[in-house]
């Protein structure tokens, strides 16, 4: 084999190696947070945890006007990291009210306690037993996140995410739990036409069809239900008030009646209140105050 050769094959081979998963007794199982990625090797697609290298933490303190969600999540992920009975969790409802802050928060609180994330697209759900078996035996607890879930009949990850629930990741004494946001309620759609299969028994009772009742039974193997809520207008407000005093915004203007019109205004131009539209208006005037005030020492 001559040099050419040789330095082919060796840049092919640390293609290879690069692209394969980090051997059990090397991988870095410190990190908070994992995704599972899905690369293209030899033809073939393989999947595989990656470390995220920087986590976005979350003080679930912080997290205003969801105390009862708050309070059922922590209490079931503090259930989960001693080893105790826990439920998967389904997170639904309106967009940008702290589904997945909450989640993000629960890590945070317990990642000290051994708690980590694996992050999983809704197209990789069919290597879910890839990766429960990936880590088998690991003294860590692990939540499998699914983030904005929902899904079409016919879709695999459907299938996979159902029968795994059912199955290894449901198990009570595993290792592995299932959290899941969605602004389905179902994670299906939900024609009139579903309805069309229902049936009065001789009692007078409603019974749902049998499209129905398929789509039920994935959202059913869920223990624990959280549904959020859009923020009311004094929700929304505070929320923003918080927001600028951690961002350093005095109080003067915090209370600055044009500066609350301003935010109800913002609020209509995207759509509704929340603690994501909140958070933002909030980061948008603490800058402009910032580059007023470093304009005005510039002049």
């Amino acid at each position: 084999m001559n040099t050419k050769t040789e330095k082919l094959f060796a840049d092919v081979l640390e293609r290879l190696l690069a692209m394969m998963p980090e051997p059990a007794e090397r991988f870095d199982w410190s990190k908070p947070a994992y995704r599972w990625v899905r690369r293209r090797v030899l033809g073939t697609d393989a999947g595989r945890l990656e470390p995220v290298e920087h986590f976005a933490s979350v003080d679930l303190d912080k997290l205003l006007h969801i105390e009862r969600q708050k309070k059922l999540i922590v209490q079931n992920t503090e259930a989960f990291v001693r080893h105790l009975p826990a439920n998967n969790v389904l997170l639904t409802g309106a967009r940008g009210t702290g589904k997945s802050s909450l989640i993000r928060g629960c890590l945070t609180r317990y990642y000290n306690e051994g708690l980590r994330l694996i992050e999983v697209a809704k197209e990789d759900l069919c290597d879910l037993f890839e990766i429960v078996r990936a880590v088998r035996g690991r003294s860590e607890r692990f939540i499998v996140f699914c983030d904005d879930l929902s899904f079409e009949l016919a879709e695999g990850g459907y299938k996979a995410l159902k029968a795994a629930l059912d199955g290894s990741v449901a198990a009570g004494g595993d290792n592995i739990i299932v959290y899941a946001t969605s602004n389905r309620r179902h994670l299906m759609p939900e024609p009139a036409t579903d309805n069309l299969g229902a049936r009065l028994d001789e009692d007078g009772e409603l019974h749902p069809g049998e499209v129905l009742e398929e789509k039920l039974s994935l959202a059913e193997r869920f223990g624990l239900w959280l549904s959020f809520y859009p923020f009311s207008q004094d929700q929304y407000l505070a929320v923003i008030d918080e927001s600028l005093m951690l961002l350093g915004v005095g109080e003067n203007l915090r209370k600055d009646t044009d500066l609350r019109l301003e935010a109800l205004q913002f609020a209509i131009e995207r759509g509704g209140r929340s603690g994501r539209v909140a958070a933002q208006f909030a980061r948008m005037i603490a800058a402009r105050e910032e580059l007023e005030r470093i304009s005005s020492q510039n002049q």
